[in-house]
């Protein structure tokens, strides 16, 4: 049975990493809302997609509007379903990170959290260049 002592521990760490998943989260939300600021030429999304399948497909006048209005209708559907599934999404991961540092020296879950966030970090920079939706593939690693 754990002590006093090492019972505060331990949920002084769960809050500490809490609160540094609620830092991480509201630091990248601002941080994607200056870099959308900073960068409005930049084509996201769909428009983006537009650009890409244009210049390789050499797209007429027809197929433009019709493609778009494709992409556009489906991206809001699956901007709906990514919606209603992240919280789930987020829950599992917070807890996979949780289990995992339970069984890391303190220096660990330091370089394991900065690995972490740095990965996560150059994945959703690929996302946002891509313009999929922040956490949608199903291939992420941990």
């Amino acid at each position: 049975m754990l002590n006093r002592s090492t019972t505060w521990a331990v949920v002084f760490l769960v809050a500490t990493f809490a609160a540094g998943i609620a830092v991480g989260a509201g630091g990248r939300a601002l941080w994607v809302r200056y870099a959308s600021a900073a960068a409005p030429e930049r084509s996201r999304g769909v428009d983006r997609m537009m650009k890409e399948l244009n210049e390789e497909l050499r797209l007429d006048p027809v197929q433009r509007d019709t493609i778009r209005a494709i992409l556009q209708r489906h991206r809001a559907r699956m901007t709906a379903v990514w919606e209603t599934v992240r919280p789930r999404f987020d829950s599992m991961r917070a807890q996979m990170d949780s289990e995992v540092t339970r069984h890391l020296t303190p220096e660990q879950q330091v370089k394991y959290r900065d690995h972490v966030s740095h990965y996560r970090h150059q994945r959703d920079q690929a996302r946002s260049d891509s313009g999929a939706p922040h956490g949608a593939s199903g291939t992420d690693k941990k």
